[in-house]
């Protein structure tokens, strides 16, 4: 039995060894033979399993510190990202800023008016003082001068300024009641007792219908202003002092003709109403006509004549109005029908144009009902003639009377220049 014993032992002693040299290689790689064990293994993982569930505190506070850290490496990581993608916003809008900088100087560039190419533009009018020159009929053409910057005239500035004048008729203009006689009689015309006239030939609809349309040119006179009675003065007028009488508010007119709305103008300074140093107005249309025939033959170019006065009313009287803010005198037209009550029609003053003098002036005194109601006094018919048989758009014009100053006639140049500007562009309703 003994001997069984120690036999058995051996056997298993002998097992036991044979594993051991079989197993040692993957004993040391494990590092541990115990957990080669079955038991081992199985003891081990119910310990871990048992600290975890024991130490559940440690658990999630290490669980909420990974999720801060994954938290912070997100936001790191979108941050980068976004400040790339606004580095590239801020490289593009550089980009597009600079593209458009050099764009617009480009155009700038092309834009740059030349010495060259300057538009020309000449400056009005041409006056003749000397008894020579009033002899000799010669050299009455404006010699034009450059009055223009490259960059927009006055003109352009007046013309927009007119155009907010805002239309404020203080009487009906409806076409049907322009169309009755009387009520046109009584708020647009002034009837001398010594002439006549009828429904047929102050027609409003056919006088406002017909065309005066006047096409700017640059380079020949197209207006030509002209004072049959240049000794004309005002009630603060200086003796001696030109600018003071009526010839002074014909150069202001043609400044404003030609300045702020680019006609041509042509202002005659002779005195035809001085005979011998002495005043003497018998002859002075006559005067002015012989005086003026030759200048239109030499300038067909001219097309509107403007013959201005200034009336004459009683001490008392005082024709002024406020337009702008400004002290305006009152203006009136003054037409001849070439035809007296006694006499009938004047043969020895034919005028072709009577038709087209009474729609000129009609127009321009609709005109001034739109927008400066308060400007115009009427248009007053006559029996005689006027030199208006000279051109079909001629025109005879008193601005204020003696009793006016001279500043408040000057002032009633700027809604005329503007009625006038408004009717040769064709602005009639």
């Amino acid at each position: 039995m003994a001997r069984f014993r120690k036999t058995l032992y051996l056997i298993v002693e002998g097992c036991v060894l044979v594993t051991l040299s079989v197993t040692a290689g993957v004993l040391v790689l494990h590092e541990n033979v115990f957990r080669q064990l079955p038991l081992y293994c199985f003891l081990e993982e119910k310990a871990q399993e048992r600290s975890v569930g024991q130490d559940r505190e440690t658990y999630e506070k290490l669980m909420e510190s990974n999720a801060r850290y994954l938290g912070r490496m997100v936001v790191d990581e979108n941050k980068e990202v976004g400040s790339q993608e606004n580095d590239k916003e801020i490289v593009d809008k550089q980009t597009k800023r600079e593209n458009e900088q050099n764009l617009k100087a480009e155009r700038q560039e092309e834009n740059v008016i030349t010495p060259t190419e300057k538009t020309e533009i000449t400056v009005t009018p041409i006056t003749q003082n000397t008894e020579e020159q009033k002899v000799k009929n010669a050299d009455k053409q404006t010699e034009p001068e450059e009055n223009l910057t490259e960059e927009s005239t006055g003109e352009e500035e007046v013309t927009t300024a007119a155009a907010q004048v805002q239309p404020m008729p203080e009487i009906d203009l409806a076409p049907e009641r322009l169309a009755d006689y009387d009520y046109l009689m009584n708020h647009f015309f002034i009837l001398d007792p010594n002439t006549e006239t009828s429904a047929q030939q102050l027609n409003a609809a056919a006088l406002l219908g017909e065309d005066l349309t006047l096409r700017k040119e640059k380079a020949e006179p197209q207006i030509l202003i002209y004072h049959s009675h240049s000794q004309e003065t005002f009630a603060d007028s200086r003796e001696g002092k030109t600018e003071d009488t009526i010839v002074g508010v014909g150069d202001y007119l043609a400044q404003l003709l030609t300045e702020n709305y680019g006609y041509q103008v042509m202002h005659v300074t002779e005195s035809f109403d001085l005979a011998g140093g002495e005043l003497d107005r018998s002859k002075a249309y006559d005067y002015a006509r012989a005086w003026l025939e030759p200048v239109l033959e030499e300038n067909p170019s001219i097309q509107i004549l403007i013959d201005l006065h200034r009336d004459g009313v009683p001490e008392d009287r005082h024709l002024v109005t406020e337009i702008n803010g400004k002290p305006t005198a009152q203006i009136m037209f003054y037409n001849g029908l070439s035809h007296t009550i006694n006499s009938g029609d004047l043969s020895y003053l034919p005028n072709p144009y009577i038709q087209d003098n009474l729609a000129f002036s009609f127009q321009l005194e609709y005109q001034a009902a739109l927008y400066y109601p308060e400007l115009y006094r009427g248009i007053y018919l006559a029996g005689l003639r006027y030199n208006l048989h000279l051109r079909p758009r001629a025109l005879l014009l008193e601005a204020g009377a003696q009793t006016n100053t001279v500043q408040e006639v000057k002032n009633a140049m700027d809604p005329f220049a503007d009625i006038l500007n408004r009717v040769l562009q064709g602005e009639n309703a």
